[in-house]
């Protein structure tokens, strides 16, 4: 491959992470779904998840983590920037990209399942459940136990919602938009 060919290949690469990076800016921010003071639902992993299918660990993590970043800094939600929160996010995204990082063979859509259930579960009980329950809970001075408790519900339904929604229509998505598989 010669290097202005490489060079364009990054430089697509870091325009379409930038624009999922974009995306995820507005779901996060925008179109959220509160449900009291703790819990709030959001679609913010579909541009994450897109960049973990096409591009992998590193890009699902910029996506989630840079996002985060920039959201917080360009659109605050009450309080001071917290950087656990971010860190949870990259940690998030390297999960999804894990999970559903490009292969090089035709995977079936059996294993394809699999992984995004797995990838729900893992993302939701590790970095929403545990780790953004303790940052909550060192936040704001209440028990860890008792902020699990609260947060155990909103994580159950966002694995479901996720799995579903990646099972439909996360291939769609990603051929809908043309992004190729970087492999």
């Amino acid at each position: 491959m010669s290097e202005t060919k490489r060079n364009e290949n990054k430089i697509f690469t870091l325009c379409c992470l930038a624009l999922l990076c974009a995306m995820q800016i507005v779901l996060a921010r925008f179109v959220v779904i509160p449900v009291g003071d703790m819990m709030r639902f959001s679609m913010s992993f579909i541009p994450v998840v897109i960049a973990a299918r096409r591009f992998g660990v590193v890009g699902s993590a910029a996506v989630y983590g840079v996002g985060d970043l920039l959201g917080a800094i360009i659109f605050p939600t009450g309080g001071a920037f917290f950087p656990g929160y971010t860190l949870t996010a990259a940690i998030a995204g390297t999960l999804y990209g894990i999970f559903l990082r490009p292969t090089k063979k035709e995977e079936t859509k059996t294993a394809l399942v699999i992984k995004i259930i797995l990838s729900a579960l893992s993302t939701q009980f590790f970095c929403s459940l545990l780790l953004n329950g303790y940052w909550r809970a060192f936040q704001t001075g209440t028990p860890y136990l008792a902020v699990l408790a609260t947060r155990v519900p909103q994580c159950l339904i966002m694995s479901v919602v996720q799995s579903v929604f990646m099972i439909l229509f996360l291939e769609k998505i990603c051929k809908a938009v043309k992004i190729p598989n970087v492999k």
